[in-house]
Protein backbone atom coordinates (compact mmCIF):
# COMPACT_ATOMS: atom_id res chain seq x y z
CA UNK A 1 0.00 0.00 0.00
CA UNK A 2 1.23 3.58 -0.98
CA UNK A 3 0.04 5.56 2.04
CA UNK A 4 0.05 8.91 0.72
CA UNK A 5 -3.23 10.69 -0.04
CA UNK A 6 -4.92 7.68 2.36
CA UNK A 7 -6.99 8.24 5.11
CA UNK A 8 -6.74 6.61 9.02
CA UNK A 9 -8.58 6.32 11.93
CA UNK A 10 -6.53 5.77 14.92
CA UNK A 11 -7.75 5.32 18.20
CA UNK A 12 -5.33 5.69 21.35
CA UNK A 13 -3.28 8.40 19.15
CA UNK A 14 -2.66 11.22 22.00
CA UNK A 15 0.24 9.17 22.85
CA UNK A 16 2.74 6.54 23.26
CA UNK A 17 3.18 3.70 20.07
CA UNK A 18 0.18 5.18 18.29
CA UNK A 19 1.04 8.70 18.26
CA UNK A 20 4.70 7.94 17.31
CA UNK A 21 2.02 5.62 14.29
CA UNK A 22 0.14 8.42 13.73
CA UNK A 23 3.12 11.08 13.19
CA UNK A 24 4.89 8.74 10.87
CA UNK A 25 1.84 8.25 8.67
CA UNK A 26 0.94 12.51 8.34
CA UNK A 27 4.75 12.42 7.15
CA UNK A 28 3.94 10.28 3.93
CA UNK A 29 1.10 11.76 3.17
CA UNK A 30 -1.53 10.06 5.06
CA UNK A 31 -4.32 11.99 6.72
CA UNK A 32 -5.26 10.92 10.43
CA UNK A 33 -7.99 10.99 12.89
CA UNK A 34 -6.90 10.28 16.18
CA UNK A 35 -9.68 9.22 18.28
CA UNK A 36 -8.61 9.35 22.03
CA UNK A 37 -9.52 10.76 25.84
CA UNK A 38 -7.07 13.42 25.40
CA UNK A 39 -3.71 14.44 24.03
CA UNK A 40 -0.59 14.99 25.31
CA UNK A 41 1.35 18.04 24.52
CA UNK A 42 3.58 16.33 21.15
CA UNK A 43 0.11 15.19 19.86
CA UNK A 44 -1.41 18.82 20.23
CA UNK A 45 1.72 19.74 17.87
CA UNK A 46 0.90 17.42 14.88
CA UNK A 47 -2.27 19.22 14.98
CA UNK A 48 -1.08 22.18 14.73
CA UNK A 49 1.66 20.92 12.17
CA UNK A 50 -1.20 19.47 9.76
CA UNK A 51 -4.39 21.05 9.98
CA UNK A 52 -7.66 20.07 8.65
CA UNK A 53 -7.75 22.24 5.10
CA UNK A 54 -9.85 22.00 1.81
CA UNK A 55 -7.21 21.03 -0.33
CA UNK A 56 -6.91 17.08 -1.03
CA UNK A 57 -3.06 16.65 -1.40
CA UNK A 58 -1.84 17.82 1.63
CA UNK A 59 -2.39 15.38 4.86
CA UNK A 60 -4.43 16.17 7.97
CA UNK A 61 -4.55 15.36 11.78
CA UNK A 62 -7.94 15.72 13.24
CA UNK A 63 -9.24 15.04 17.13
CA UNK A 64 -12.30 13.50 18.27
CA UNK A 65 -13.02 12.92 22.02
CA UNK A 66 -13.29 9.40 22.43
CA UNK A 67 -14.32 6.74 25.02
CA UNK A 68 -13.51 3.40 23.12
CA UNK A 69 -15.51 1.87 25.76
CA UNK A 70 -18.74 3.48 24.60
CA UNK A 71 -20.05 2.31 21.25
CA UNK A 72 -22.02 5.43 20.34
CA UNK A 73 -18.47 7.39 20.89
CA UNK A 74 -16.83 4.71 18.72
CA UNK A 75 -19.75 4.95 16.01
CA UNK A 76 -19.53 8.89 16.23
CA UNK A 77 -15.82 8.70 15.53
CA UNK A 78 -16.29 6.28 12.18
CA UNK A 79 -18.95 8.91 10.88
CA UNK A 80 -16.62 11.58 11.50
CA UNK A 81 -13.98 9.94 9.11
CA UNK A 82 -16.73 9.42 6.96
CA UNK A 83 -17.79 13.17 6.91
CA UNK A 84 -14.44 14.37 6.76
CA UNK A 85 -13.14 11.96 3.70
CA UNK A 86 -14.46 10.37 0.58
CA UNK A 87 -13.28 6.92 2.50
CA UNK A 88 -11.38 5.64 5.44
CA UNK A 89 -8.23 3.37 4.12
CA UNK A 90 -6.83 2.01 7.76
CA UNK A 91 -8.72 1.52 10.66
CA UNK A 92 -5.74 1.09 13.78
CA UNK A 93 -7.53 0.08 17.17
CA UNK A 94 -4.65 1.07 19.64
CA UNK A 95 -6.01 2.59 22.54
CA UNK A 96 -4.98 -0.20 25.39
CA UNK A 97 -4.46 -0.40 29.23
CA UNK A 98 -2.22 -2.37 31.46
CA UNK A 99 -4.40 -4.45 33.89
CA UNK A 100 -4.62 -1.33 36.45
CA UNK A 101 -5.90 -1.37 39.85
CA UNK A 102 -9.17 0.11 39.17
CA UNK A 103 -9.78 -2.82 36.42
CA UNK A 104 -7.87 -5.66 37.82
CA UNK A 105 -8.14 -9.65 38.21
CA UNK A 106 -7.10 -9.08 41.35
CA UNK A 107 -9.13 -6.39 42.74
CA UNK A 108 -12.35 -7.45 42.40
CA UNK A 109 -15.63 -4.93 42.40
CA UNK A 110 -16.63 -3.10 45.79
CA UNK A 111 -19.49 -5.13 47.28
CA UNK A 112 -20.31 -4.59 50.92
CA UNK A 113 -17.49 -7.26 51.84
CA UNK A 114 -15.06 -5.53 50.00
CA UNK A 115 -15.71 -2.22 50.33
CA UNK A 116 -12.15 -0.66 49.97
CA UNK A 117 -11.02 -2.24 46.68
CA UNK A 118 -10.08 0.37 44.14
CA UNK A 119 -12.48 -1.13 41.03
CA UNK A 120 -14.11 1.08 39.11
CA UNK A 121 -15.96 -2.01 37.76
CA UNK A 122 -19.55 -2.06 38.91
CA UNK A 123 -20.22 -5.87 41.11
CA UNK A 124 -24.00 -5.43 40.36
CA UNK A 125 -23.57 -4.47 36.59
CA UNK A 126 -26.30 -6.31 34.63
CA UNK A 127 -24.80 -7.05 32.49
CA UNK A 128 -21.15 -7.14 34.44
CA UNK A 129 -18.04 -6.33 33.09
CA UNK A 130 -14.70 -5.42 33.40
CA UNK A 131 -13.31 -2.09 31.82
CA UNK A 132 -9.48 -3.45 30.86
CA UNK A 133 -11.42 -6.24 28.87
CA UNK A 134 -13.95 -3.43 27.15
CA UNK A 135 -10.91 -1.52 26.01
CA UNK A 136 -8.15 -3.88 25.29
CA UNK A 137 -10.79 -6.57 23.39
CA UNK A 138 -14.31 -5.46 22.61
CA UNK A 139 -13.36 -2.05 21.08
CA UNK A 140 -11.09 -3.46 18.45
CA UNK A 141 -14.02 -6.06 17.84
CA UNK A 142 -16.26 -3.12 17.38
CA UNK A 143 -14.08 -0.72 15.79
CA UNK A 144 -13.29 -3.82 13.32
CA UNK A 145 -16.60 -4.31 12.55
CA UNK A 146 -17.48 -0.46 11.74
CA UNK A 147 -14.29 -0.84 9.31
CA UNK A 148 -14.80 -3.98 7.41
CA UNK A 149 -18.99 -3.14 6.94
CA UNK A 150 -17.29 0.78 5.92
CA UNK A 151 -15.42 -1.15 3.33
CA UNK A 152 -17.56 -4.41 2.32
CA UNK A 153 -20.54 -2.12 1.21
CA UNK A 154 -18.42 0.49 -0.72
CA UNK A 155 -16.63 -2.72 -1.95
CA UNK A 156 -13.28 -1.20 -1.83
CA UNK A 157 -10.19 -2.65 0.08
CA UNK A 158 -8.70 -1.41 3.64
CA UNK A 159 -6.46 -2.12 6.18
CA UNK A 160 -7.06 -3.29 9.64
CA UNK A 161 -4.04 -2.90 12.02
CA UNK A 162 -4.57 -3.69 15.94
CA UNK A 163 -2.29 -3.25 18.72
CA UNK A 164 -1.66 -6.67 20.21
CA UNK A 165 1.11 -7.39 22.23
CA UNK A 166 3.74 -10.69 22.80
CA UNK A 167 1.22 -11.50 25.91
CA UNK A 168 -1.06 -12.71 23.24
CA UNK A 169 0.64 -15.69 23.18
CA UNK A 170 2.27 -15.61 26.52
CA UNK A 171 0.68 -15.98 30.40
CA UNK A 172 1.24 -15.01 33.74
CA UNK A 173 -0.34 -14.23 37.14
CA UNK A 174 0.18 -11.27 37.54
CA UNK A 175 -1.71 -9.68 34.98
CA UNK A 176 -4.60 -12.43 34.15
CA UNK A 177 -6.79 -10.41 32.10
CA UNK A 178 -4.78 -8.31 30.09
CA UNK A 179 -3.31 -11.66 29.10
CA UNK A 180 -6.75 -12.61 28.05
CA UNK A 181 -7.45 -9.57 26.28
CA UNK A 182 -4.63 -9.76 23.98
CA UNK A 183 -5.09 -13.74 23.56
CA UNK A 184 -8.44 -12.54 22.17
CA UNK A 185 -7.46 -10.03 20.08
CA UNK A 186 -5.02 -11.90 18.23
CA UNK A 187 -7.28 -14.67 17.88
CA UNK A 188 -9.65 -12.19 16.18
CA UNK A 189 -7.12 -10.35 14.04
CA UNK A 190 -6.01 -14.17 12.66
CA UNK A 191 -9.76 -15.11 12.40
CA UNK A 192 -10.20 -12.30 9.68
CA UNK A 193 -7.09 -13.13 7.52
CA UNK A 194 -8.61 -14.92 4.60
CA UNK A 195 -10.16 -11.79 3.67
CA UNK A 196 -7.10 -10.23 2.51
CA UNK A 197 -6.80 -12.39 -0.41
CA UNK A 198 -10.80 -12.51 -1.60
CA UNK A 199 -11.66 -9.20 -0.35
CA UNK A 200 -8.74 -6.93 -0.50
CA UNK A 201 -9.06 -6.45 3.24
CA UNK A 202 -5.79 -6.84 4.70
CA UNK A 203 -5.73 -7.53 8.74
CA UNK A 204 -2.13 -8.10 10.94
CA UNK A 205 -1.54 -6.91 14.75
CA UNK A 206 1.63 -5.12 15.95
CA UNK A 207 2.78 -7.49 18.63
CA UNK A 208 5.63 -5.28 21.10
CA UNK A 209 7.09 -6.39 23.51
CA UNK A 210 8.73 -3.72 26.60
CA UNK A 211 8.13 -0.33 24.87
CA UNK A 212 9.09 2.99 26.42
CA UNK A 213 5.63 4.78 26.42
CA UNK A 214 3.53 6.22 29.98
CA UNK A 215 1.84 2.67 29.64
CA UNK A 216 5.41 1.05 30.89
CA UNK A 217 6.26 4.31 32.82
CA UNK A 218 4.54 2.56 36.28
CA UNK A 219 5.76 -0.62 36.29
CA UNK A 220 10.02 0.62 35.11
CA UNK A 221 10.95 0.80 38.82
CA UNK A 222 10.59 -3.12 38.80
CA UNK A 223 12.40 -4.33 35.77
CA UNK A 224 15.80 -1.65 35.51
CA UNK A 225 17.24 0.26 32.35
CA UNK A 226 15.04 1.57 30.05
CA UNK A 227 17.70 0.03 27.69
CA UNK A 228 15.64 -3.50 28.11
CA UNK A 229 12.60 -1.36 26.41
CA UNK A 230 11.82 -0.49 22.67
CA UNK A 231 11.26 3.20 21.50
CA UNK A 232 7.71 3.92 19.89
CA UNK A 233 9.26 4.68 16.69
CA UNK A 234 10.64 0.91 16.54
CA UNK A 235 7.58 -0.14 17.13
CA UNK A 236 5.75 2.30 14.67
CA UNK A 237 8.46 1.20 11.63
CA UNK A 238 7.22 -2.58 12.15
CA UNK A 239 3.69 -1.19 11.96
CA UNK A 240 4.30 0.54 8.68
CA UNK A 241 5.87 -2.65 7.40
CA UNK A 242 2.30 -4.18 8.16
CA UNK A 243 0.84 -1.75 5.96
CA UNK A 244 3.15 -1.81 3.12
CA UNK A 245 4.69 -4.78 2.91
CA UNK A 246 2.18 -7.43 0.49
CA UNK A 247 3.47 -10.15 2.31
CA UNK A 248 1.80 -9.27 5.34
CA UNK A 249 -2.18 -8.75 5.85
CA UNK A 250 -3.04 -12.05 6.06
CA UNK A 251 -3.80 -12.40 9.81
CA UNK A 252 -0.21 -11.81 10.65
CA UNK A 253 1.28 -11.12 14.26
CA UNK A 254 4.37 -9.52 13.79
CA UNK A 255 6.25 -9.70 16.87
CA UNK A 256 8.52 -6.01 17.42
CA UNK A 257 10.71 -5.73 20.23
CA UNK A 258 14.24 -4.10 20.59
CA UNK A 259 15.86 -6.56 19.21
CA UNK A 260 14.06 -6.79 15.36
CA UNK A 261 10.87 -8.46 14.60
CA UNK A 262 9.35 -11.63 13.67
CA UNK A 263 6.58 -13.04 12.04
CA UNK A 264 4.60 -15.59 15.06
CA UNK A 265 3.45 -18.53 13.39
CA UNK A 266 -0.12 -19.24 13.87
CA UNK A 267 0.80 -23.07 15.67
CA UNK A 268 3.62 -24.40 17.23
CA UNK A 269 5.78 -20.51 17.83
CA UNK A 270 8.56 -20.92 19.55
CA UNK A 271 8.73 -18.83 22.26
CA UNK A 272 10.12 -15.64 22.19
CA UNK A 273 13.07 -14.54 23.32
CA UNK A 274 12.63 -13.34 26.62
CA UNK A 275 16.61 -12.34 27.58
CA UNK A 276 17.50 -8.78 29.18
CA UNK A 277 13.84 -7.25 27.86
CA UNK A 278 12.58 -6.61 30.84
CA UNK A 279 8.95 -8.21 30.80
CA UNK A 280 10.61 -11.35 32.75
CA UNK A 281 12.07 -9.38 35.68
CA UNK A 282 8.61 -7.54 35.87
CA UNK A 283 6.48 -11.14 35.64
CA UNK A 284 8.72 -12.12 38.66
CA UNK A 285 8.25 -9.55 40.58
CA UNK A 286 4.63 -9.21 40.52
CA UNK A 287 4.01 -13.13 40.76
CA UNK A 288 5.73 -12.72 44.24
CA UNK A 289 4.19 -10.25 45.38
CA UNK A 290 0.80 -11.49 44.56
CA UNK A 291 1.43 -14.92 46.41
CA UNK A 292 2.80 -13.00 49.03
CA UNK A 293 -0.88 -11.42 49.27
CA UNK A 294 -3.15 -14.45 48.74
CA UNK A 295 -0.78 -16.40 51.36
CA UNK A 296 -1.85 -13.97 53.69
CA UNK A 297 -5.25 -12.85 53.46
CA UNK A 298 -6.50 -14.03 50.12
CA UNK A 299 -8.92 -11.83 48.20
CA UNK A 300 -12.19 -10.28 49.49
CA UNK A 301 -15.04 -10.35 46.77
Amino acid sequence: MSLAGKHAIITGGGSGINLAFTRKLLHRGCSVLIGDLNLRPEAQELLRQYPSSASTTSPSAIFQKTDVTSWPQLSALFIRGETEWPNIDIVVPGAGIFEPAWSSFWNPPKTPTNPDSPSRDDANGDPGHYTILNVNLTHPIRLGQLAIAHWTTRRIPGSLLVVGSMAGYMYGPGSPLYFASKHGVHAFIRSLGSLRDTLGIRSAAIAPGVVDTPLWDDKQSQVGSKDMAATPGQIADAMLMLLEDPAYGDGTILEATVKGTRVVPAFNAPAPDMSDGGMAEYEAEVERSLIEKLSQGGIRV
